[in-house]
């Protein structure tokens, strides 16, 4: 009885772990160069990083700095305040330190985007993106890219 289980589960294993790495039987790409009844291989890609300034960027998204410089920040703060957002400016600027920790950045866009979302709830969608006007999209990725900051 065991052994029956134990291999019913090898095999449920096996065929998973197949499923998941061959692709499916008709998938097959075709480049413009090949036949179109040859079959390609599949082969699998590299990803190569590329450094720009001094982030690494390739398919996967960079990770957050630890810190944003105090003047970024309250560069941002002003570009979200300007905006229209009540967060941004109830914030106070950051002053006395060379910079803060990146969970202050994220905090103030993230606040910023919900408060932009729930302002702009009742606009048309044709003249929203992501959920808010264009204007307040625009201003949360200009904050956003001040402070070097791709998720919040």
């Amino acid at each position: 009885m065991k052994l029956a289980i134990r291999t019913g589960l090898v095999a449920a294993v096996s065929a998973a772990a197949f499923a998941v790495v061959a692709p499916p039987a008709g998938a097959t790409t075709v480049k413009s160069d090949q036949a179109a009844n040859e079959p390609s291989r599949a082969t699998a890609t590299a990803v190569t990083p590329t450094v720009v300034g001094d982030r690494v960027t390739g398919a996967r998204v960079a990770a957050n700095p630890k810190t944003v410089k105090a003047a970024a920040y309250n560069q941002a703060r002003s570009i979200l305040a300007k905006a229209g957002s009540d967060t941004a400016a109830k914030s106070h600027p950051v002053h006395g330190k060379p910079d803060v920790p990146v969970s202050y950045g994220t905090s103030l866009l993230a606040g910023s985007r919900d408060e932009f979302r729930s302002k702009d709830r009742n606009l048309p969608e044709k003249d929203k993106k992501s959920g808010m006007s264009l204007a307040h999209y625009n201003a949360i990725h200009d904050a956003a890219r001040t402070m070097g900051i791709d998720r919040w």
